[in-house]
């Protein structure tokens, strides 16, 4: 049974028992003991692998390789043997808030693992890299691990179902930070009390606003996560030691939600499970076949296929007009509806690009397929018939789309919309997608073989063979692991690769 917490703004003559708070609920649902059912065992095993797969092909990134930089500049703290990062020997650890900031950058990096949509976005897998450091500085076997990262994607999947973040440009790690400190909780089995104090610092300290995925979208859209684990880590440390958060922090009169949010009327139902019930919101989430905006995932399946089918239509010369009718999210955050020029500029970054729907579906539908390099260099992005084929792409928002992109039927949620493609003969091509080919409703949905393959795929280049089977056999046993087993959970680049890489230096 899912309960629905009633949230609304208290003034501070108003006395809200601690009981009543958001932040009090949340911490519950971190310290219910309830089992984990196997099936979301099975996800969180493929969602690690996931975050191997991506972090393995981010690892000579610049703004990858500068957050190991930063990490691998400071000692392992002198409580525990330390954590791993991405890429480095198995050895070479540091302290677990710089193990989250790292491994979370490379993660996030080429925006290529999992999410969840609703009233506002996610990348639920941003819980992983901060809740692994720990279990592997603190000597927690596998099964406290699964536990808590089971608990850390229900209540982001459960905040972002209810409260729009946004709205109010907002960035969506503001969700991230009190998961991923619940989740921490819930490895360490902490008491409630600190886990309340441990969520309320991290979302204190994680609010801000969305203009790193505005405009010329910089390296800070991979930071943003990292930083918020990074908080989450350290919040739980003050949270240990007694000291307290900013309360009520959601409902105070001069807090999130009356200053930041919908205000001092406003008020949102949270469904949350009740005690008792299994954590399962992770089923709900689903990651990316391709390395783009979760939004344009269907767009990429249904632009390969329209290209493969008419290669008539890759040529700007045969065509007037493309517009794809969408829903509003999709229209004016990575649309036209954006109003960002950018999203039309040959030379905007990879970052720009990949939350672009005109460039994305342009080069799709050329190339009848998307990679996660060669798709964004910028010869690809500069090609003239590209360009010309690019700037014909507009977005508009649809009222039909709109209501399914916000439909809470797992059946009729759609991330898709109509294609409506007027050639220069005045004839058209119409097609529409619902769901990416890889969502569970999609055409081929995703399951552990093809998050395997994804993993083999992208970790082939800098891993060796017997890494990768050595990776693989450590998360496929993970509710099984030892504590010394988790210390060995993390993926080792070959010989020379991390020395091919910038290496930045700064004030550490």
């Amino acid at each position: 049974m899912t309960i629905s917490h009633h949230l609304r703004v208290h003034r501070s003559d108003e006395h809200l028992p601690r009981e009543g708070e958001l932040a009090w609920h949340l911490a519950e649902v971190a310290t219910d003991e309830v089992g984990v059912d196997d099936d979301v065992v099975d996800m969180i095993v493929n969602r690690v692998i996931d975050n191997a797969a991506v972090a393995a092909a981010s690892l000579t990134r610049r703004p990858v390789s500068a957050a190991r930089q930063q990490a691998l500049d400071h000692p392992v703290s002198i409580s525990g043997p330390g954590a791993t990062i991405f890429g480095c020997a198995l050895e070479r650890r540091t302290s677990p808030e710089w193990a989250a900031w790292a491994n979370g950058v490379a993660v996030r990096e080429l925006d290529y693992h999992d999410t969840f949509l609703a009233a506002d976005y996610s990348h639920p897998g941003d819980n992983i890299p901060p809740i692994l450091a720990v279990a592997q500085h603190t000597g927690r076997d596998g099964a406290a691990l699964v536990r808590g990262l089971a608990t850390a994607y229900e209540i982001q999947i459960d905040l972002v179902r209810a409260i729009s973040l946004h709205t109010h440009k907002i960035d969506h790690v503001a969700h991230l930070g009190p998961a991923a400190a619940a989740g921490i909780g819930t490895l360490l089995g902490l008491d409630t009390e600190t886990i309340r104090q441990a969520i309320g610092q991290a979302l204190h300290t994680t609010t801000a606003t969305r203009q790193s995925r505005k405009g010329e979208i910089s390296t800070w859209k991979a930071f943003a996560p990292a930083f918020a684990g990074k908080l989450a880590v350290e919040a739980v440390d003050r949270a240990m030691r007694g000291e307290t958060a900013p309360a009520p922090i959601y409902e105070g009169e001069d807090g999130v939600v009356a200053w930041m949010l919908d205000g001092k009327e406003a008020s949102y139902d949270v469904p949350l499970p009740a005690a008792g019930e299994s954590k399962r919101a992770i089923l709900d989430s689903y990651t990316k076949e391709h390395s783009a905006e979760y939004q344009a995932q269907a767009w990429i399946d249904l632009a390969r296929r329209l290209g493969t089918e008419r290669p008539d239509l890759r040529d700007p010369a045969n065509i007037a007009s493309i517009v794809l009718h969408t829903s509003h999210h999709t229209h004016y955050v990575i649309g036209s509806g954006a109003n960002d020029p950018q999203k039309y500029d040959p030379a905007a970054s990879r970052e720009t690009l990949d939350h672009s729907i005109p460039y994305i579906f342009a080069v799709a539908l050329q190339d009848g397929a998307w990679h996660h390099v060669d798709s964004y260099t910028p010869e690809r992005a500069g090609r003239a018939d590209t360009v010309e084929l690019w700037r014909t792409v507009t977005t508009a928002e649809d009222a039909e789309w709109t209501r399914r992109y916000h439909s809470e039927d797992p059946n009729e949620k759609a991330f898709g919309g109509r294609v409506v493609i007027t050639l220069a003969d005045g004839s058209t091509v119409e097609d529409e997608i619902a769901v990416a080919d890889a969502h569970p409703l999609g055409a081929r949905p995703f399951a552990r073989e093809d998050y395997v393959r994804k993993f083999r795929l992208l970790a082939e280049p800098v891993l060796l063979p017997e890494e990768i089977e050595r990776f693989l056999d450590l998360a496929e046993r993970l509710p099984e692991l030892t504590a010394a087993e988790v210390l060995q959970l993390n993926i080792v680049a070959k010989h020379g690769v991390l020395a091919l890489a910038p290496a930045p230096k700064g004030l550490f």
